[in-house]
């Protein structure tokens, strides 16, 4: 059916951070998966700062497969970065958004352009199962996403990753915002345009191990996606003042109506120390909280690059 419609060319972005043991056969699924579609395509390759011979690979096969574009950054500026690369310089019809562990299965893209083509601007792979997870790191994303959909100003949807196709109007969206911090599962849900999902059951690592810092990486999305998304721990912060300032009076209420029928209660220095620290703590988070944002705000001010390309090739 695909192959009897108007062909169009897909951009394939797929950021890359020390995968030198995955690369040729990542490269040769996408080409046998979009051989099977009919139409046009680039694969636009965003080396993260590799360290392990991966820039040296993707240079030989952008010289010798003209469907290769590679972007090479000065240093590693991050997985977020790498794919708002890769859609600065997309000029297809639509953009997929792949990584490149084979967990996100070339072979969905087919679907994908299928839902597209029935009217959708965003098409996202939503997980059913994630082979090769510890179960630690399954609760912990269930109950992050769970968390930004409850207090962030968008819906993000659960058991989502970056894996989505994305229209030519969406990826144009996307390249006119400033943000510092890019978080595309967040950028494309405050975009909006008509939104779908295909199911999949995503396979453990194909081969080597995860070069991305994986905890510390996805609780730098995770704390974007709180914090770029929502004022709700502003919020939070006003909300837990006037709790603790309540708390503090009834608890003289209390000790007063004590002192007054001549009911004996601790004093000194005890109740001192658990006020103290118990404010202190409050106070620490708040000011982390002002500072997660303020942070931010100081990151757009500097209006520094979001990524620095030291070289291209293909392009």
């Amino acid at each position: 059916m695909l192959e009897s419609r108007p062909k169009m060319l897909l951009s394939i972005v797929v950021p890359v951070y020390n995968e030198i043991e995955v690369l040729p056969s990542l490269l040769a699924a996408i080409r046998g998966v979009m051989a099977g579609t009919g139409h046009a395509y680039e694969i636009i390759l965003v080396d993260d700062g590799s360290l392990d011979g991966t820039s040296q690979a993707l240079k030989q096969a952008a010289t010798t497969d003209a469907h290769i574009k590679a972007l090479f950054f000065s240093r590693n500026f991050g997985h977020q970065a790498a794919i708002t690369a890769g859609l600065d310089f997309a000029s297809g019809d639509a953009a997929v958004v792949i990584d490149a562990d084979l967990q996100d299965p070339p072979e969905l893209i087919p679907q994908l352009i299928a839902r597209w083509r029935e009217g959708f601007d965003v098409v996202y792979a939503q997980r059913r199962n994630r082979k090769g997870e510890t179960w630690l790191k399954r609760v912990v994303s269930s109950a992050g996403y769970k968390l930004i959909n409850k207090i962030a100003d968008v819906d993000i949807p659960p058991n989502t990753g970056d894996f989505r196709l994305i229209s030519r109007r969406v990826v144009d969206e996307i390249n006119s915002m400033k943000e510092s911090h890019g978080f595309l599962r967040g950028m494309v849900a405050v975009i909006g345009f008509r939104q779908t999902s295909v199911l999949f059951d995503r396979p453990a690592r194909f081969e080597g191990t995860g070069k991305y810092n994986r905890f510390l990486g996805s609780l730098r999305i995770g704390l974007n996606g709180i914090f770029c998304f929502s004022n709700y721990a502003l919020s939070i912060s006003s909300k837990l003042g006037f709790l603790i300032a309540g708390s503090a009076f009834l608890l003289a209420l209390v000790y007063l109506i004590l002192k007054l029928i001549g009911t004996p209660f601790p004093l000194g220095n005890p109740t001192i120390v658990i006020l103290l620290l118990f404010l202190g703590g409050v106070q620490l988070i708040t000011v982390g909280i002002l500072g997660e944002y303020i942070g931010r705000i100081y990151e757009e001010i500097r209006q520094r690059p979001k990524f620095i390309v030291d070289r291209k090739e293909g392009l």
